[in-house]
């Protein structure tokens, strides 16, 4: 095929398409191809706006706790509540939390921000967690104030209660063996060193004898 049959196949296809976009009821179509055939749309970038409003920060340091992070990160914009993990028995924090903001441009903000900001010798990790991904009891008993067990007092009482014979003679025949597994890694570790006896027999109590005044 020549140059000028080239050039009118073209020109055809050209008017052919023109006539397609003209007649088209579709409104939106956005351009013609220049090699020809019919009208064509752009691709459709979808424009997400961001609406995280809940940011996750971790490694968070010894000391920085619930309200030192409210007065921290209210001098981006209103807190409208925080959480830092804690262990249920401890109630040690665990380092790491979340906080959520009343407004997203303050979220993304506080991420740009904050995140690898050096503070007492750790890197805080700050990012957004999207909408979908925040956890329905994520904030469950966020404003109650957690009460750590007392472990000693626990502890304490477990070891003041009081036992009967055979509890006794179980807990001392514990102990003896324990006593007896430390002296063998004394001696197998060459140390000359002469542990100090227990006592492991329990005598029942004498019974209290009742006098019956005359």
């Amino acid at each position: 095929m020549g140059a000028k049959a080239k050039k009118k196949a073209a020109t055809k296809n050209l008017k052919k398409a023109s006539a397609q976009f003209s007649a088209s009821k579709d409104a939106a179509l956005d351009f013609l191809p220049l090699e020809g055939g019919p009208a064509r749309n752009l691709a459709k970038t979808e424009d997400k706006e961001n609406k995280a409003t809940v940011l996750y920060i971790g490694r968070i340091p010894h000391g920085f706790y619930e309200d030192e992070m409210e007065a921290f990160f209210k001098q981006f914009g209103a807190i409208k509540r925080l959480r830092i993990a804690r262990n249920r028995k401890t109630g040690k924090s665990k380092h790491f939390g979340f906080i959520e903001f009343e407004s997203p441009e303050v979220a993304k903000v506080v991420e740009e921000c904050m995140h690898n900001y050096l503070m007492y010798e750790h890197l805080l990790q700050v990012r957004l967690v999207p909408p979908e991904r925040v956890h329905p009891k994520l904030w469950k008993g966020v404003n109650r104030l957690y009460q750590p067990l007392d472990w000693v007092q626990i502890e304490r009482k477990r070891h003041d209660k009081e036992r009967t014979l055979e509890q006794q003679q179980k807990l001392i025949a514990g102990i003896m063996k324990r006593d007896k597994k430390r002296r063998k890694r004394i001696e197998a570790a060459g140390i000359d060193y002469e542990c100090p006896e227990i006592v492991g027999s329990i005598q029942a109590a004498p019974k209290k004898i009742r006098f019956e005044a005359e």
